[in-house]
């Protein structure tokens, strides 16, 4: 579950702790280009204080005055759609005709909000189910195949973690990635066997494993929503972990080190039962070329990567390192200085 939306469930939880009436706006659908995804929140309380987007802006100033004034959603849920027209989707300010459809719910003491923040805050997946009529609400775990469904009648609705990311080693740069990915609807799992490392790790809310990596990525039995680093430069336990990302459904599987040392691990892949296409899977050196320097802008780079394979952008390496264009082997020696050779960025 997106962060912006779970600070949202927070604020929720909040005032209506402080006495306030709050209503609980949920994208269901959107047709034509749309700002926000379907399961974007928004909180409006009684006084027009607002939490979380659900149009980027385009509506929220309607929504506000209408739960204000108690014409929408005063005591049961209710549905309100934006944009029908092209006149309409003009007069919101929805881009290219866009067609936005919301549910708002009158939040209270029955509607599990402090349940659903406490199973979130335990990295579980949750589905919460909503009766139209009723406004009664239901919550069941949940799994990774779960999608946001509405008939009219039901709402249901998937929080909490929607993607893993296992991380091997637990030293500084995966301090900075676990935070990065649980901001970006990771779950995150850290693997280091080794004492002097586990011993330091702090971060609240994700946990070493001190398994040896390939048995517990193993044991995870990774799907299509499961990405792999490996973060430690010991092949020990680099690659055997890598070894069994590679074979799985993960969708994305990297390692950190320079484009040698990489394709030193690529040879020693080739000694266990990898397929060279499962080989050709490996993200390494891992992360877009940002010119990083500090772990916090390396963890941004592998994050940038990973967001580009999850979403399907092809051509990934667009920002590849450019090489310098010139034939070493051509170049004279002589007693001028060489010149500098000219760095082109590819595709220039």
């Amino acid at each position: 579950m997106d962060s912006v939306d779970i600070e949202v469930l927070k604020s929720a939880q909040a005032w209506m702790a402080e006495g306030h009436r709050v209503t609980l706006a949920t994208v269901v659908r959107t047709w034509g280009s749309a700002p926000r995804p379907i399961g974007a929140l928004l909180v409006v309380r009684d006084d027009g204080l607002v939490s979380g987007s659900v149009s980027g802006g385009c509506v929220e100033d309607d929504l506000i005055e209408k739960v204000k004034l108690q014409d929408l959603a005063k005591d049961k849920p209710a549905v309100a759609t934006y944009g029908v027209t092209n006149e309409e989707a003009t007069r919101w300010g929805l881009p290219c005709g866009g067609t936005l459809q919301l549910v708002l719910e009158p939040l209270n003491k029955d509607s599990g909000v402090a349940q659903l923040l406490e199973t979130i805050g335990r990295q579980q997946l949750v589905t919460r189910r909503l009766d139209m009529e009723t406004g009664k609400v239901a919550m069941t775990p949940g799994r990774g195949t779960d999608m946001l469904e509405f008939d009219g009648k039901t709402l249901l609705t998937v929080h909490g973690p929607r993607w893993r990311l296992i991380l091997i080693g637990a030293a500084q740069l995966t301090r900075y990635l676990a935070e990065m990915a649980r901001m970006l609807d990771y779950q995150v799992i850290v693997i280091d066997p080794r004492e002097e490392y586990y011993k330091g790790w702090d971060l609240a809310g994700v946990d070493v494993n001190r398994g040896m990596p390939d048995d517990v990525i193993a044991a995870l039995n990774l799907d299509g929503h499961s990405a792999v680093v490996a973060l430690t430069h010991d092949p020990k336990l680099d690659d055997l972990a890598l070894m069994e990302a590679l074979k799985s459904a993960a969708f994305y599987v990297g390692a950190i080190g320079s484009k040698k040392n990489n394709e030193a691990r690529r040879k020693r892949l080739t000694e266990f039962d990898l397929s060279e296409g499962e080989i050709a899977r490996l993200h390494g050196p891992v992360g877009l070329y940002l010119g990083s320097k500090t772990p916090p802008e390396i963890a941004l780079a592998i994050m940038a990567e990973m967001t580009a394979v999850r979403y399907g952008v092809p051509n990934v390496d667009w920002a590849s390192k450019p090489q310098p264009r010139f034939d070493a082997s051509a170049c004279e020696v002589d007693d001028a200085p060489a010149a500098a050779p000219t760095l082109e960025p590819r595709g220039a």
